[in-house]
């Protein structure tokens, strides 16, 4: 008779909302419909060279469908980037794989953005069965329409920007209000949109200081006495060692003479409970990954494409970032609005 499938799952980089509930979709979907054993390995791929992980049964896994951050715990560890081994020295790679060997795991689920995702694929190079689930509140892995921990980032992020409007109209000033994404617009562009924001700044168009304060200003021409500017962390590097809000405000502050304050939203985003959007795309997720285990369909990531989950090869994935394009529809609507992009576009 065959032996039961064993299979290991462990969340690495940042946290964010939605990751239990992957979890749990992975886990209790593996255990009552396919009958296998689930390890839950700590801190991320941390844990896997450290040989640390617990066996997850349905008691377990009961319970966390709403909480924030991970059972399992997470680092940023990056095993194959580390290039300074000594003469006869176990690297990480092999230090993974052998322990992956050791637990007699039929695969192991890596959830994460675009780093775990990339590590992911040596593994699966590696000769290990290895599929991937993609999270990130920055929503820019490629191969996937959406992320879970998106939703729940933009929607705290909007509630900011909406009780930040009352600040603003109050006394009578400009608000800069910086939102996470790396490289990626996609929370200021959503969250930008959603929260009425008169001026959003996203790394993927380029923005002219002039062109900003202009349209500021004629703002005020009008007798609308505030204004609200979204930006992400990632907008235009010529001020590198500065926070991008405070660069802005100053910026606003010194070309319009109007009051500027901006704030800084950070790990905030990160943190709390998911939305229920993210529950769901995380369960889905989860589920069809025990799906595709079941199927030994392996080096692959599961993704959402044309509102199906499906999936696509980890080997596709790696080293690429799914970033807004210019002429994405919200941009086009939100220019049909006078929302201004810092360009020169109308």
């Amino acid at each position: 008779m065959d032996r039961r499938m064993r299979i290991g799952i462990l969340t690495a980089g940042g946290d964010c909302p939605g990751l239990n509930a992957a979890i749990r979709g992975i886990g209790k979907t593996a255990i009552l419909q396919y009958g296998m054993e689930v390890y839950g390995i700590s801190s991320g791929f941390l844990g896997l060279i450290n040989n640390d992980y617990i066996r997850l049964d349905e008691t377990l896994l009961s319970g966390i469908l709403t909480h924030g951050g991970t059972i399992l715990g997470t680092s940023r560890e990056k095993p194959f980037s580390d290039d300074l081994q000594q003469p006869n020295e176990i690297t990480k790679p092999k230090l993974m794989k052998k322990h992956y060997e050791e637990m007699r795991l039929d695969c192991l689920v890596c959830i994460g953005g675009n780093g775990t995702q990339k590590t992911a694929g040596l593994m699966a190079e590696e000769g290990l069965n290895i599929i991937g689930i993609p999270k990130t509140i920055d929503n820019d892995v490629w191969g996937t329409d959406s992320t879970f921990g998106f939703d729940s980032a933009v929607n705290i992020a909007t509630e900011a920007i909406d009780r930040l409007h009352t600040t603003a109209n109050s006394h009578k000033r400009i608000m800069v209000i910086e939102v996470m994404g790396h490289n990626a617009g996609w929370i200021a562009l959503y969250s930008g949109i959603a929260g009425g924001g008169d001026v959003i700044l996203i790394p993927e168009i380029e923005y002219e200081d002039k062109i900003v304060a202009d349209y500021l200003v004629q703002r005020a021409y009008k007798k609308k006495s505030s204004s609200i500017v979204v930006i992400a962390e990632g907008i235009r590097a010529d001020y590198k060692k500065k926070r991008a809000a405070g660069y802005i405000a100053r910026m606003i502050q010194e070309r319009t003479g109007i009051e500027t304050r901006e704030t800084i939203l950070g790990y905030i985003q990160r943190g709390g409970t998911p939305s229920p959007m993210d529950r769901v795309l995380a369960t889905q997720y989860g589920a069809y990954a025990a799906e595709l285990i079941a199927e030994k369909k392996f080096g692959v990531m599961v993704a959402l494409r044309d509102n199906t989950i499906t999936s696509v090869s980890l080997g596709e994935v790696g080293g690429k970032t799914r970033t807004v394009n210019s002429d994405h529809p919200l941009i086009k609507q939100g220019r049909f609005m006078d929302t201004c992009f810092g360009d020169c576009k109308i």
